[in-house]
């Protein structure tokens, strides 16, 4: 840690205040130690009090720090995240479905919006690139994708970083790559042609994981119904082993909160893809996927987010993901003849940046 010249520890409203990409109000006094990966970035805060979320609503982007950093240690257990063949086929799965055949490996790939570094340190791992960089608006979560690298042995930096100003120069990269992480941004066509700015002619951005209008729709109703169902019927004395402690239950509550105001968009498929040819990209093109597999998976994750860890055991867990997986097969192979694209709950999108030969 520094000490500033007032002679107390930095906070993170002090660094967001000081960082070029934060364009918010004066958060000092919320509290924010500082202990960064890099000198100039900011801390993690990982538990927000209800001073500070109340702030955050009045500004997405420190909602966006303040939900993420609460997530960031816990993220890949609550998403069933891992570094294994089972998500490295998944991550690989949704490259192929958005860019097809392509020639690989892509030489340096950035990720937006990393999260715990889910997309690309798998994408890594399946050989679609050589190294990367992490850029996320949380600084929880740089650590943990940076720690995640390092653990798996891949050629990989990062920083904290906004994503409608990318912190690198011009054509620097050949790849740009994000999951989930479109609908988090203000302004997602800034954004893009921010990805097309840092990459070189002809690299190509892959954007996974985005949820459409209707898709969303339908998946908050039932995770909704499904909160107030399991937590309601956990009340019972015979049931109460099922039930979180309420200081947890509590927490969810104003994590949620902060969710509501850093989801800020979903995606019909065109829409997407016309705001990327408005950015400036050439070989658009959106796709869909997960209909059943979402109508099923919403209410499941919604359950297991209720309960106790413990009451999730090995036998259950590989019974869901085994469901998913048919129900993947059924939305694949069935559901995409029948369903228009936009009732599908996940979009990806692809582009080209004009003057190469493209991947």
């Amino acid at each position: 840690m520094w000490r500033t010249g007032r002679g107390r520890h930095s906070s993170l409203a002090d660094d967001l205040s000081r960082t070029h990409w934060y364009q918010g109000p004066d958060l000092d006094g919320l509290g924010f130690s500082t202990m960064t990966e890099r000198p100039d970035d900011p801390a993690p805060h990982p538990h927000a009090t209800e001073a500070e979320v109340e702030a955050a609503l009045k500004d997405t982007k420190l909602a966006q720090v303040l939900y993420h950093d609460w997530e960031a240690e816990t993220y890949d257990d609550k998403w069933s995240i891992s570094y294994d063949q089972r998500c490295i086929d998944y991550a690989r799965g949704r490259f192929d479905a958005a860019v097809g055949p392509a020639p690989l490996p892509y030489g340096r790939a950035l990720e937006l919006g990393c999260g715990t570094g889910f997309f690309l340190l798998n994408l890594m791992q399946s050989g679609v690139a050589k190294s990367g960089s992490v850029t996320d608006l949380s600084p929880g979560m740089v650590k943990v994708a940076l720690r995640n690298a390092q653990n798996l042995g891949l050629d990989v930096d990062g920083r904290v970083a906004d994503a409608e100003t990318i912190p690198y120069d011009d054509d620097t990269f050949d790849l740009v790559v994000g999951h989930a992480v479109l609908h988090h941004i203000p302004d997602v066509e800034l954004s893009l042609k921010e990805c097309l700015r840092v990459l070189k002619p002809g690299g190509r951005f892959v954007f996974a994981g985005e949820p459409t209008t209707i898709g969303n729709a339908y998946a908050r109703r039932l995770g909704n119904i499904t909160w107030k169902a399991t937590t309601g019927i956990t009340r019972l004395p015979f049931l109460s082993g099922w039930r979180r402690p309420q200081e947890e239950l509590d927490e969810s509550s104003r994590a949620a909160a902060l969710e509501a105001v850093v989801d800020l968009h979903t995606f019909d498929p065109g829409q997407l893809e016309a705001m990327a040819r408005s950015a400036g990209a050439v070989e658009v093109a959106a796709h869909t996927e997960e209909f059943a597999a979402a109508l099923w998976g919403w209410p499941v994750r919604t359950f297991e987010a209720a309960v106790p860890e413990e009451k999730l055991t090995w036998r259950y867990r590989m019974a869901m993901y085994r469901a998913w997986i048919g129900l993947s097969w059924l939305d694949e192979n069935v559901m995409r003849r029948i369903v228009p694209r936009q009732f599908f709950y996940n979009a990806m999108i692809t582009g080209v940046k004009p003057g190469g030969s493209g991947k």
